[in-house]
């Protein structure tokens, strides 16, 4: 895993999509990132502690908080977009303001633990249907209108692997700013 210095990016930039369909290891790999992505949330965010999640990652960032209930959010977006191209040809999907959603009244009022144990249920469900795609099905795609995109399920794997990583890596670092 590539370190870096900017807490914007603490595991390197998002990854770029691939240039060719990823092999069944490469999928397997990245589907056992996702998989195993909630129990080390959970971990981390014990280790953090309630406290120090209310604080920001970094000078201008969300907090610890905001980062977990984010990840809930996000991933049930890529869920759906994930069965959106699996069941219509090239849907285009719906993008979403994330800084306006962190910022919404159940952020704040809402214990982590449930965005945690939707992650887990999530998780669940998302990993079964992913390792149960086809060579083809992973070729299916979606339209992104904000990025102006298409997207394959393959590139979209890639990205949201590296994104559980890259927001799990924020959670970490309050509890390596606080030593």
């Amino acid at each position: 895993m590539e370190i870096t210095k900017d807490l914007r990016f603490p595991i390197g930039q998002q990854p770029q999509p691939p240039e060719s369909p990823l092999t069944s290891a490469e999928r397997a790999a990245l589907i056992k990132q996702i998989a195993e992505l909630p129990a080390q949330l959970t971990a981390a965010a014990r280790r953090v502690g309630g406290v120090r999640l209310q604080e920001p990652y970094r000078p201008g960032g969300w907090s610890g908080r905001q980062v977990i209930h984010h990840l809930a959010d996000s991933h049930l977006n890529s869920y759906t977009r994930f069965k959106l191209a699996l069941t219509e040809d090239n849907p285009t999907i719906s993008p979403y303001d994330e800084q306006a959603w962190a910022e919404l009244p159940d952020v704040a009022a809402t214990p982590i633990t449930v965005s945690l144990s939707l992650l887990e249920a999530l998780h669940t469900r998302w990993t079964n249907l992913l390792s149960h795609l086809s060579d083809a099905q992973w070729q299916r795609t979606f339209y992104h209108p904000g990025s102006q995109q298409t997207v394959t399920l393959d590139a979209a794997l890639v990205l949201y692997a590296w994104h559980g990583r890259h927001h799990l890596a924020h959670v970490e670092s309050l509890q390596q700013s606080a030593s």
